[in-house]
């Protein structure tokens, strides 16, 4: 199988996987053909994507690679699929979300001597959408629950991994102009593939997540 034809069964592969997509699966895939090939292979077609200035891209997320929509045809996308923006997260979900992010493992009294409110509801609700989940127990007395993000929170963010993160500092520069930070990830959010679930705004560092 030369190149173009490889090529063209991982898109076919990527198109309906519906998920990120490891470049260890394809290997697993096309046995007889080394990973670096497969490597090369991908990034060829994010290029050629790229350069013909095409409605979708693809995007290594998440542990894989992900065929998904551009951002500027995020409005279209959109109001093809009718998000609606009752289904938001609220504030205090974002602010807690960031601090999972940023402080994970971390156990839910933790995350309210930080906010200083009670989180319960707000966890649970996040965990709902799938973009938290339970991670393991503290060494400690009363054995908390610990908490970290999802494989879905990557994927929804279009993450390649937590190492991807904004850091903090890079929140606070952008404090002042968050609405259109916010409006920007949105997007972004809302272009990605098919196979992300359908969640809300992307985490915005407060100051409640940068006292710790």
């Amino acid at each position: 199988m030369d190149d173009q034809q490889l090529k063209a069964a991982i898109e076919a592969l990527l198109f309906i996987a519906g998920s990120p997509l490891p470049a260890d699966r394809l290997k697993g895939i096309f046995e007889e053909v080394p990973a670096e090939r497969i490597e090369s292979l991908l990034q060829a077609l994010k290029t050629e994507y790229e350069a013909r200035g095409a409605g979708i891209m693809l995007t290594e997320v998440a542990g894989g690679w992900q065929l998904g929509t551009c951002a500027e045809h995020a409005s279209w996308v959109r109001k093809f699929k009718s998000v609606k923006v009752s289904t938001r997260l609220s504030r205090p979900a974002l602010e807690t979300l960031a601090i999972i992010a940023y402080k994970q493992p971390v156990t839910r009294p933790e995350i309210e001597a930080i906010r200083g409110v009670n989180i319960g509801g707000i966890v649970r609700n996040l965990m709902e959408r799938r973009l938290v989940k339970i991670v393991g127990k503290r060494d400690v007395p009363g054995k908390p629950l610990l908490y970290g993000t999802t494989t879905e929170f990557l994927q929804y963010f279009g993450l390649k991994d937590l190492a991807s993160l904004p850091t903090l500092k890079e929140f606070q520069e952008l404090e002042a102009g968050e609405d259109a930070l916010v409006e920007q990830a949105e997007e972004g959010a809302a272009a990605a593939g098919s196979g992300a679930p359908e969640q809300d705004e992307p985490v915005v560092a407060t100051e409640a997540a940068q006292q710790g």
